[in-house]
């Protein structure tokens, strides 16, 4: 395994939609991943990747704002490590990745949500000493 961690060029997002789509609870299709995607890229937004020589195996995407509460933030998204990947430390090195990489751009804070359900990804947020801090509500309009 030569594995590498770096951001995602903008010509090269699309190779995310399949990892996400795996990831996503809200049965969005490819199509419409692929889209949000291409509108995404030109937002304040970022997608990091962990690859295997020249295999993208996972992706983290990073938001970037300002906040009241915690100032210069950055929120990741979308965090996925491909099934024959887990269980190897991969989740943690990749985030030391991130947080090296947040803080070289000058930013104070990472905050994610994570689905209610997802209880391994719980553990693995509370064990890099994520906090709780409130409720993630959406509405459809």
């Amino acid at each position: 395994m030569a594995i590498q961690f770096k951001i995602l060029e903008k010509d090269q997002i699309f190779a995310a939609v399949p990892l996400v789509y795996k990831l996503n609870d809200f049965k969005v299709t490819e199509d419409s991943l692929s889209q949000r995607f291409s509108e995404m890229i030109n937002q304040n937004y970022e997608c990091a990747g962990i690859y295997d020589n020249e295999k993208l195996i996972g992706v983290c995407g990073l938001w970037y704002c300002t906040r009241h509460y915690s100032g210069k933030s950055a929120e990741a998204d979308h965090v996925y490590i491909d099934d024959g990947y887990r269980g190897q430390g991969l989740g943690k090195k990749f985030f030391d990745w991130i947080y090296n990489y947040l803080i070289n751009k000058g930013f104070e804070t990472i905050e994610l949500n994570t689905y209610v359900s997802n209880n391994q990804s719980h553990k693995f947020y509370f064990n890099e000493g994520f906090k709780i801090l409130g409720y993630h509500f959406l509405k459809k309009l």
